[in-house]
């Protein structure tokens, strides 16, 4: 096989395998490992892959899109789920809202409760909640990602550690039953799993784009929630995973109405 050939096969394995280490590509394509860091050098340079620590990940498209772009798909999913996800705070409640671009639209459901406190690393909520007095915010510190429009990094993370938290409402780039609810963005990892273990409760939210979809770090395992709120059926394997682990699932239907 000539080299072209062989660096449009590995680009074409890869895509199908998403993630994949230099030994094993070595292996199946029969070349050194010096070759095989050659022909991903040449395929980095296209900008569809990412080297990790012995191997190397596909980029997926909500990496390169900005918040405001990833907003608009599956829009009409993502409110419904977070309007059903809202129906589960009460009065008194002190959540967590994660980031992401299903959360965020929680904060137009929740302008009627009393005595609610909000802790939240989600830029985009903290604006919307600005008209609600209603809303107590606690936003986290860190830095700012562009990207996620969340606030990130050790001091966020850190900060959780002191709340006792109702209920956290979770956003994942990607849910399986063997990798559990993943996520693209690396510095949003230890938020996450703060406000996994700060919370009595912990709800999953996710539209049908992340149904079976493996994201860079696994934050959560689908047996650490409680709830996972979605519009869409899901696989027999997760159902029975899922009710194995005392985990409802919500199935929003209807429109938003």
């Amino acid at each position: 096989m000539l080299r072209p050939q062989r660096i449009d096969a590995i680009e074409n394995y890869l895509i199908q395998h998403r993630v994949v280490n230099l030994d094993e590509l070595c292996k199946v394509f029969s070349v050194s490992k010096n070759t095989i860091r050659r022909d991903i050098d040449e395929i980095h340079k296209r900008g569809c892959i990412r080297k990790i620590y012995g191997g190397v990940r596909v980029v997926e498209k909500d990496e390169l899109m900005p918040f405001t772009e990833r907003n608009k798909r599956a829009l009409d999913a993502k409110k419904r789920v977070a309007k059903c996800a809202a129906e589960f705070v009460e009065d008194g409640d002190i959540i967590f809202v994660d980031s992401g671009t299903t959360t965020c639209h929680m904060v137009d459901h929740l302008k009627d409760k009393t005595d609610l406190t909000v802790i939240t690393n989600n830029l985009d909520f903290i604006v919307s909640a600005l008209p609600h007095e209603n809303i107590n915010i606690i936003s986290l510190s860190g830095a700012l990602n562009r990207k996620t429009l969340s606030f990130t990094g050790a001091s966020a993370a850190n900060s959780l550690e002191s709340f006792n938290i109702s209920k956290a409402f979770m956003a994942s780039t990607g849910i399986t039953v063997e990798k559990g609810a993943t996520n693209y963005f690396a510095d949003e990892y230890d938020v996450k799993q703060a406000a996994i273990r700060r919370s009595q409760k912990r709800f999953l939210l996710v539209d049908h784009s992340k149904q079976g979809v493996i994201s860079l770090r696994t934050f959560a395992d689908l047996s650490d929630f409680d709830c996972l709120v979605t519009e869409a059926p899901l696989p027999e394997t997760f159902r029975n995973y899922l009710e194995r682990n005392a985990c409802k699932v919500v199935l929003v239907k209807g429109d938003m109405g």
